[in-house]
């Protein structure tokens, strides 16, 4: 009997048969298949009613199991006796009946025997239980014949410790009492009857263990039962010391803490430094992170568990990820094809129906059932980002493609590119076809800069495009980089256009005529080094022969830098000039660091003017001087600004609003303005398309001159900043020895998402006027400002204060840290 929804156990059944739920990595009906094999059974009727298809296609015919497999179907509930009695036609002979969602190792081979021996019309499965309230108690005579039912007693009525199973032997003629096509069972209805009327009715008291898998409680409880080896169950893994079960191809890597019995399915992975105590169960192809802690903790099939999450005696569905830090409490059911966000934290007892998200950092006190609560934005500070094939599928990029193209005109083009890795290669030609199904031409520029890219766009050779590289701070992630005709971040309004077209999947499909064409331009890094060369001043650059050590870091750059450096007659070092997969990525760090420890020496070494460090997209760039001196983010972006500002009348400059007032003053100085802007990539390219901006920076090591690209390029950086020493006849280094130093102070205060819209409105109230909200708040006290803004992203409030000196800085941002804290409630 294989009909049950299991109302009990939502939401693990809310898009499944009960039958169907998982012990130990199978479905629970797939353990009764097998105990029916082993007892010498072979043909076997399976009564179906919910989701009646998901077990017809996942058993087929049964033979695999070497079963012949019957099913007939229920339109309506019929009740227990009234689905076997839908399936009388193949029962023809004595007959078992056990139910498909229980976890049992009952000998049947003794029941049916014990049943033959007593010439019995029914035999009724017993087990002997120390709480019988939430089962029917059975009452027989000494030679075993039942003389009483009572479904469900109260204390005062119960008056037996034998429970019924819902194991029965049955002889066909007994179906003959039951109507057909009406509701009926067996234990209310069929038995009374059969008692009444002086059938022949027996029960056997059975040894071995018996569960039924009723309840959430029930559900841990039976795996616990099974790792402790107290139900004997066929478990497809074999077993190490300690009581740890490994399915095929499962890994554990010997760094792993592992506390047994513990099972791992097959192709799991347990990552070095991850925990995995007693009785946790880790389904099939399941990655468990370094630092993440599970302690009676099941966690089902494709499920992802991130670097330090932390589960507790709760259940994880299928196909759903915890990210980062997220924590889960005793009793919580997560159901299938969640997502926990980053520092998420579920409170005990929580349960989240399938399909849901819960925003990084969120507190859930309440089970989420109808409401998505707050599903998280697809765009995030670096466009679209995540893991690839957790977040980041094929599947979930083809999509994407579609999403972005169907907010263009049919036969728009489309300009598609990416960074070194094979993870960005798969993901952009995902997106490509997604593209082509929408009705919209792709130039494919294959492997280049992100800012090549980007200028293939702005000359008008396409109306918008994207990139996709491996993300700087994980290489596990990548990012999807989108940008409009001026080779400009998308804007905000686009940004909403494409979630409502993936979320609601209004997406434009056309016809097989009108399918994109994907071509393959020969000549767009050739446009863009053309362009470059029209607008810079090269015989400036030529007249100072300058010598430089360039770090390509094995980036996308080093295809198109030597193109233009050459030819402006620089004397170049070049070094990790080779594309290289498994070398390219720089995590801000380390990886960085010893980038940057090498350009110091070849520097000093070679006796050079300038060192440059490329990030892998070509967009960013570190600065060392002809010292050796490696530049600070922020005194790169001052010394850029200083070198502009003198080389510009009245320079227009725009700069994040977090930016050092310092840059304000340099312009100012030179009869400039200074346009401030929110903290973000978008908004920066966005105000420096505004006419008169003749530069833009942040002080991640991005910069921007409008008059050949309003968005970050590396290259392009490199050349004006070798233009602009050029002339004014200076050093990088005496530039930076001139600049005013800078005290600016960043604390960051974890704040739970739902504070945060509080904490702002009484910040704001607290402060009253003269705050300014270009993004955030910022307050002045004098020359001093503090600047206080929730992270997008995480669950954090940032605060930035600058002051005249180092302690004055930091004590203003601890005051406004403070005062964040206080706010919180």
């Amino acid at each position: 009997m294989a009909g049950g929804q299991g109302t009990r156990l939502r939401p693990l059944t809310s898009n499944q048969p009960k039958p169907m739920l998982p012990i130990m990595g199978q479905p629970m009906l797939h353990h009764i298949l097998r105990l029916l094999r082993r007892n010498g059974m072979n043909e076997v009727v399976i009564t179906v009613q919910f989701l009646a298809s998901i077990i017809r296609n996942f058993f087929g015919d049964g033979s695999d199991l070497d079963l012949a497999l019957t099913y007939t179907t229920e339109d309506e509930p019929l009740g227990t006796a009234g689905s076997v009695k839908n399936a009388e036609r193949f029962l023809d002979e004595t007959f078992l009946v056990i139910s498909g969602d229980a976890v049992t190792d009952i000998d049947l081979q003794e029941v049916v025997e014990f049943h033959r021996s007593s010439g019995a019309a029914v035999t009724v499965t017993m087990k002997r239980v120390e709480n019988p309230l939430e089962f029917g108690i059975v009452i027989t005579d000494e030679k075993g014949r039942v003389e009483r039912f009572l479904e469900k007693p109260g204390w005062g009525e119960v008056f037996s410790d034998t429970i019924n199973t819902g194991i029965y032997v049955i002889e066909p003629e007994v179906l003959g009492f039951v109507p057909q096509g009406e509701e009926f069972d067996f234990a209310q209805d069929l038995f009374p009857m059969l008692l009444q009327k002086g059938l022949p009715m027996y029960g056997y008291v059975a040894e071995g263990s018996w569960t039924d898998v009723g309840n959430v409680e029930a559900y841990f409880g039976v795996h616990r039962a099974v790792l402790d080896r107290e139900v004997n169950v066929e478990l497809d893994a074999f077993e190490l010391t300690g009581g740890v079960w490994l399915g095929e191809g499962a890994e554990i890597d010997p760094e792993a803490q592992v506390e047994g019995p513990v099972f791992v399915g097959p192709n799991s992975r347990i990552e070095a430094g991850a925990q995995l105590r007693s009785h946790s169960v880790v389904g099939a192809n399941v990655v468990v992170k370094s630092g993440a802690f599970l302690h009676r903790a099941i966690v089902h099939d494709n499920a992802y568990v991130g670097p330090q999450a932390s589960l507790r005696g709760c259940v994880i569905g299928k196909n759903t990820d915890v990210k980062h830090g997220a924590r889960v409490g005793e009793g919580a059911v997560i159901g299938d094809e969640c997502y926990i966000g980053e520092g998420a934290v579920l409170n005990p007892e929580v349960k989240v129906y399938p399909f849901k998200t819960v925003e990084p950092g969120a507190l859930v006190s309440q089970s989420i059932i109808w409401e998505s609560k707050g599903s998280r934005s697809l765009f995030g500070e670096r466009g679209v980002g995540g893991l690839v094939n957790v977040d980041i599928t094929p599947e979930m990029a083809l999509r994407l493609g579609m999403a972005f193209a169907s907010t263009l005109p049919k036969r728009s083009v489309f300009v598609a590119s990416r960074g070194v890795t094979p993870a960005a290669r798969i993901i952009k030609r995902a997106m490509v076809a997604g593209a082509n199904a929408s009705g919209v031409d792709v130039h494919d520029l294959e492997l280049v800069p992100a800012p090549v890219a980007r200028f293939y766009a702005r000359s008008a050779r396409a109306t918008s495009g994207l990139y996709v590289r491996t993300a700087p701070q994980d290489p596990a992630s990548v990012d999807i980089l989108f940008f409009d005709g001026r080779g400009v971040d998308i804007d905000a309004g686009t940004q909403r256009k494409v979630e409502r077209n993936f979320y609601r999947d209004d997406i434009r499909r056309v016809l097989a005529h009108e399918i994109g064409e994907l071509s393959f331009p020969a000549r767009g890094r050739e446009y863009y080094i053309r362009e470059m060369m029209n607008v810079v001043d090269a015989q400036t650059i030529r007249n100072r022969t300058p010598k430089l050590v360039v770090d390509y870091a094995f980036g996308a750059m080093s295809l198109t830098g030597p193109g233009i450096l050459g030819r402006l007659g620089v004397d170049l070092l070049a070094v990790n000039a080779t594309l290289d997969e498994e070398r390219v990525l720089l995590s801000e760090g380390s990886d960085v660091a010893e980038h940057l420890e090498q350009l110091q020496r070849l520097v000093r070494a070679s006796g050079a003017g300038l060192g440059v460090l490329f990030d892998p997209a070509g967009e960013r760039i570190r600065l060392v001087d002809e010292t050796g001196r490696v530049l600070s983010l922020a005194q790169a972006l001052l010394t850029l600004i200083s070198l502009v500002a003198r080389s510009t009348p009245y320079p227009r400059v725009a700069v994040p609003v977090a930016t050092s007032r310092q840059a304000e003053e340099i312009v100012k100085r030179h009869g400039g303005e200074v346009v401030w802007t929110p903290i973000s990539a978008p908004a920066l390219m966005a105000a420096a398309e505004d006419q008169g901006v003749v530069f833009a920076g942040a002080e991640g090591g991005g910069y921007i001159f409008p008059e050949f690209l309003a968005a970050f390029d590396g290259l392009m950086s490199t050349v004006k900043l070798l233009e602009l020493l050029g002339r004014n006849r200076t050093t990088l280094g005496a530039v930076v020895d001139e600049l005013p130093a800078v005290h600016v102070v960043r604390r960051d205060v974890p704040t739970q998402w739902e504070a945060k819209g509080g904490v702002m409105r009484r910040l704001l109230e607290r402060i009253g006027q003269g705050a300014v909200t270009i993004d955030g708040v910022k307050t002045y006290r004098g020359d001093d400002w503090a600047l206080v803004v929730p992270h997008p992203q995480d669950p954090v409030i940032r605060v930035w204060a600058e002051a005249a000196t180092e302690p004055e800085a930091v004590a203003l941002a601890g005051e406004f840290a403070d005062l964040v804290e206080e706010l919180k409630g």
